[in-house]
């Protein structure tokens, strides 16, 4: 690259940090090293022109789990690993409220609302069944009965006659948190360098020399934030999991109003400006949303619009405006992995489709590594 003598001075020399993605966890992870050692120069490495992961594409849900997923992960972890799970999630809306404030993000506790269609009948009944051991379970975080069940008051279609409530969960709105971030970060003097993906990590023990695709230089500690692009870093615990979301034109009169998870939490709708915003269905076919290619499938997108005008939006007349996707990380375990890679290489990654929730105390763990 033809840089000049002042760019490689003031963005590319004698840098003390560098995170690798400028997501949640990324933007958290150096507002906590700078805090920590004011005195750094610390660099964020974004691949796309904006946040290019989950932190821009996600659907703006502040929750912690749903009923059904709560009890399916209890399937495959104990009711200890489970509870820390949620204290973690809980935790960290907590802490992304605190550091941005609910204006900046416009928090809004809504409620939570789990739908179950007339064919999940067996999970529905599972759900009724447990609520109470679940409420017990979460006791000890909450206080408060967590789940409760409500009559279909939004006139929904082909759905079981109740939904579970969770009265603790709300809804922020992606963009305006990101951007909040964004000027947090580049208000403590911490450099952003879009537009540029790191294709090689090599720690030398004394540094680490980082290779992009349009320049290398050295960094004295690196920090990878990329969560669904981690495998491409060499982090194989984590596995790429896209999620599909479309968003309707504005509906005239729509009454709906809280965030919606349905189906074991593989599709997720709200209301936004107005709008539905609805998402999910990789549970369709695995093995093709284990990608990082951002894209559609007509596999995917027909379920999606089959479920607003069956189920969402009956009678209604809607036309969808925007489809987009993002690439969340997953793994074989709901726990984040926060750990040392090699002498001077960190990540913070699996935030397995819960980013809103842990991706601000998984940044600041990141950072405490150190």
């Amino acid at each position: 690259m033809n840089f000049s003598y002042w760019e490689h001075k003031t963005w590319l020399s004698n840098i003390d940090f560098t995170i690798v993605g400028s997501g949640i966890v990324g933007l958290s992870c150096a507002l906590r090293l700078k805090n920590k050692f004011p005195k750094a120069k610390i660099v964020v490495l974004e691949r796309g022109i904006l946040p290019n992961g989950a932190s821009t594409k996600n659907a703006g849900f502040a929750c912690f789990g749903s009923l059904s997923e709560i009890i399916d992960d209890l399937n495959s972890h104990s009711e200890e690993e489970v509870l820390q799970l949620v204290q973690k999630r809980y935790d960290g809306l907590h802490l992304l409220r605190k550091n941005l404030g609910d204006r900046a993000v416009d928090y809004q506790p809504n409620k939570g609302f789990e739908l179950f269609t007339i064919q999940d009948q067996l999970l529905y009944e599972e759900c009724l069944s447990k609520k109470e051991q679940i409420n017990t379970l979460l006791n000890p975080i909450f206080e408060d009965p967590v789940f409760a069940t409500q009559q279909n008051t939004f006139n929904f279609k082909k759905i079981q006659p109740q939904y579970i409530v969770n009265q603790f969960e709300g809804q922020i709105d992606t963009g305006k948190m990101m951007q909040s971030l964004l000027n947090k970060v580049q208000a403590r003097g911490i450099h952003l360098l879009n537009n540029c993906m790191v294709t090689e990590i090599n720690d030398i023990n004394t540094s680490v020399e980082i290779k992009t695709d349009h320049f290398t230089f050295s960094t004295n500690k690196v920090l990878i934030a990329t969560n669904g692009f981690a495998s491409q870093l060499g982090i194989e615990q984590v596995k790429p999991a896209r999620a599909q979301v479309v968003i309707t034109k504005p509906i005239k009169g729509l009454h709906i109003k809280g965030t919606f998870h349905l189906d074991k939490g593989y599709y997720y709708f709200r209301n936004i400006d107005n709008r539905i915003l609805l998402g999910g269905g990789r549970n369709l076919d695995f093995a093709t949303e284990e990608t990082t290619q951002l894209g559609q499938t007509q596999l995917v997108q027909q379920k999606l619009e089959q479920l607003l005008g069956e189920i969402i939006l009956p009678n209604v007349d809607f036309e969808i405006e925007h489809r987009w996707s993002g690439i969340m990380g997953v793994g074989n375990q709901k726990k984040a992995i926060v750990k040392q890679v090699s002498n001077n290489t960190f990540c913070g990654v699996r935030l397995g489709g819960m980013g809103v929730a842990i991706g601000s105390i998984v940044g600041t763990e990141l950072a405490d590594l150190l």
